[in-house]
Parts: structure tokens; sequence; C-alpha cells
């Protein structure tokens, strides 16, 4: 028995599962999680001291890297003067400064410490803006753990437009939440239309993530941006873009620098704390100044703006910032994604890929899907299959056919080299 079998054992004895957020357990590919020593540039070690070639980054922040020289110095400086003080600090105005500059639709910003914290309170805050409480989001998109996103369609398409037909997708949210969320299917203009036609004026809020990372990768198509973007003005409901895991990402202004789009409200984290626990939600003035302690929205968190995680954002924007950060970065996915879709060709095996910035997709499929149903019809055995060739070839990849990839400005050219002859001796196993 390895010491990662041995980790493992030991943790599902303390702890439910065996970890602390359930993908990690290694459930849909079968197997014994990797239980991580120490993380350096593009690539970790495993309890057994085993290097493998990261490509989830920490579900997308180590943008920069593992342990990035001049991130752990900023940690490390501030550390020195004490982890948290529960009042205010100049560096969260910096930072803030900061995001408000790269994001323009971002007037005013509130830092919170995780992306559920992020995407539950602008929530809150659109519903008390608007004074409604219909929520739409879209099937496949996952924006945290509160008890009102965790929700999902009934069966039959009927169900997609009726909230009274939908279900909790997790144990514990009661069914009076869900009949507040309508649950939509993604790239689905049709569908926006009919609801808000129905029901328009009762919508607080649509939030969806602007490219879904949390169905595997699936970009939005240019008429349901649109349609979304007319549909919430015209009925004064607030629009949501959740970049927990594209802004700074994809982009230095994020997904909506990309899509042309102004959202109403913006969740940001990943990135913006550097890998430390850290998140905020901002936009329009107007909504937050609806936010206590200046209006009626209550929403609070001692480790808020936490002077670590403030100085590990800094840095990282500083440095995603410099000349040339994210052509460089594209340009190193997109060539990962052509080496990847190469080596299925040559071993016959029906495969698809895309990427956007340093975030990508891989499909087993004869095209890139669209939408979360479409992802379901991928060949589910075969990604599990390339999963474990993978992992024997020392590549770590999302242990998951539903999640995206994330590469960082520290897989330089050997390393794409080393993951594409991974792939083509993995490709060949199948």
């Amino acid at each position: 028995m390895g010491q990662n079998d041995i980790l493992f054992e030991r943790a599902q004895k303390t702890i439910p599962g065996g970890v602390n957020s359930p993908v990690r357990a290694f459930r849909q590919v079968g197997g014994t999680p990797r239980f991580v020593s120490k993380a350096n540039g593009p690539y970790f070690w495993d309890a057994e001291n085993t290097r493998y070639i990261d490509l989830i980054m920490s579900w997308g922040p180590m943008i920069v890297g593992h342990a990035h020289p001049e991130v752990v110095q900023a940690v490390q400086r501030a550390a020195e003067t004490s982890f948290s003080y529960g009042a205010p600090t100049e560096g969260e105005i910096e930072l803030a400064e900061r995001i408000c500059e790269l994001m323009p639709s971002v007037e005013q910003v509130r830092m919170v410490s995780s992306g559920t914290e992020a995407t539950m309170s602008a929530l809150r805050l659109a519903r008390g803006y608007t004074g409604r409480d219909l929520i739409i989001k879209f099937e496949g998109c996952y924006h945290g753990h509160a008890d009102s996103l965790l929700v999902k369609a009934g069966s039959g398409l009927l169900t997609f437009a009726d909230s009274t037909q939908n279900a909790p997708s997790s144990g514990g949210v009661p069914q009076d939440l869900v009949k507040h969320t309508l649950v939509l299917p993604y790239n689905d203009v049709s569908a926006l239309e009919e609801v808000f036609a129905k029901q328009g004026d009762q919508v607080a809020a649509v939030i969806l993530e602007p490219i879904a990372g949390n169905m595997n990768l699936i970009r939005p198509t240019p008429e349901f941006l649109s349609a979304m973007r007319t549909l919430t003005n015209q009925h004064g409901s607030v629009l949501i873009y959740d970049e927990v895991m594209t802004g700074f990402r994809v982009a230095l202004g994020g997904a909506q620098s990309l899509q042309g789009i102004v959202p109403d409200l913006t969740c940001l984290g990943k990135v913006m704390g550097g890998g430390m626990p850290m998140a905020a939600f901002g936009g329009k003035k107007e909504i937050m100044s609806k936010l206590a302690p200046l209006g009626n929205v209550y929403q609070a968190g001692t480790l808020s703006g936490n002077p670590v995680a403030v100085a590990a954002g800094l840095k990282t924007l500083e440095i995603v910032s410099r000349p040339g950060f994210y052509e460089c970065l594209t340009g190193q996915t997109e060539k990962l994604m052509m080496g990847f879709k190469q080596a299925a060709d040559k071993a016959g095996v029906p495969f698809a890929v895309d990427s956007v910035g340093g975030m990508f997709g891989l499909y087993f499929a004869n095209e890139i899907p669209n939408s979360f149903e479409a992802v379901t019809k991928t060949d589910i055995e075969a990604f599990k299959k390339f999963f474990h060739a993978m992992l024997d070839e020392g590549v770590y990849l999302a242990p998951s056919a539903y999640e995206a990839g994330f590469t960082s400005i520290a897989h330089d050219n050997a390393v794409l080299d080393a993951i594409i002859a991974a792939a083509e001796k993995s490709f060949q196993k199948i």
C-alpha cells in the first residue's frame, strides 16, 4: 500500500469521504486521490514524492505558477505583521482600486473570503435592490454551495420554466427555497425569452458563468449573452457575472472584456487572491450602496480583506498585468490543445478541445459541446481511462469529465512537450 492510500484511509476516519471538497475524492474516475506534499511552478509532488505536471492549478488561481518567488515574498512580508486584524487596512483599498481599474463595470467592490460567499452575497444584494425573490441560473453552472443555488431542473423540458417542479440538487436544501430559483438550459435563448415574457417583473437576478467551467469549458453564444443583457435591462433585473473562475484568468479584464457585456454585478475569486482564500463581489455604485453599513442588505466577515491574502492578490495582479502575460498564456494553452487534438487524431479517438486564455476543455466527442446535456453525452468512460493513463505518465488532469482545466505562465514549451508526449501514449491505451 502506497503512502497516498495510507493517508486516504486515515483521512476517511476523521474527514467525510476523506476529502474537504468532493471532486478531490476521485469518485468519478475511481482510484486513490494524490495527497500533495509540495508544489513549484507547473509541478506538484505527492506523498510518495512522485512529481506531476499540474493541469488544475488549484482550480485556477495559480496562474503565475505555484510558489512564485515574488508572491511568496509578499505573503511572508505581510505575515510578519500579523495574519488578521478585523479592522481596515490600506492594502484593501489598493486591491479594490486595482479591481475597479481592471474591470470598469465594477464601480465599488466588497471583499469576502470565498467564491460561495461572493455569489451568495451578490444574490442577496440583487434581491434587496430589486425587492424581488426569483433568480435564474443555468443548468451545469456552479456558483458555490449556497442553498438557493443548489437547485436542478425537474425531469422533462417543461419544468425548465416552472420552478415549482424543480428539485434541490443537495440534501438539506428546503423545497421552499427551490421555488425561488429557475433553472434554464445554457445557451437557450428561447427559454430565456419565454421566462421573461411570463415572469420578467418577478426576476431579481440572472446569474451565469460567462464561460462555464463546472460542466467542462462551455462558451456562451453571442446571441445568448445579448438576449440576457437586453432582457435584464428591460425588466429591471440584475445581471450577475460569476467570474470567480474566469476573472483575470481568461483575460486581464475577465470574460466580460472579451464579450463586450457590462454586467450589473461581478463575482470574483481564485486569481485575485493568488491562491489565498479571497474573493469579492462588486458592480454599480447604485446597487452596492444598498449594502450595510450604507443600506439594509447585511453582509459581514471578520476575515474579509485579510491582509495576507490581499498581499498575495496584489502581487499576483501586478504580475499578470505585465506586458505580454496573457498573449503568452493564451498561446501556450492553444499550443497544448493543438497537441492534444493531434495526438487523439493520430490514435483515431473522437476528441475535441477548446480554450480561452489559460482555461481549457477536453471532450471525448466529435464536436465541442454547448450545453450541460451535450456534455453528458460525451464519452465519460473514455475520459476515465485517459485520466488514469495520464496520471501514470505524471500528468494531473481534473478528476472529472465535468471540470475545465487550467494552465499557468510556468507551463513552458518543455512542460507542454512532456504533456503532449504523455497524451500520445495515453490515447493509444483507450
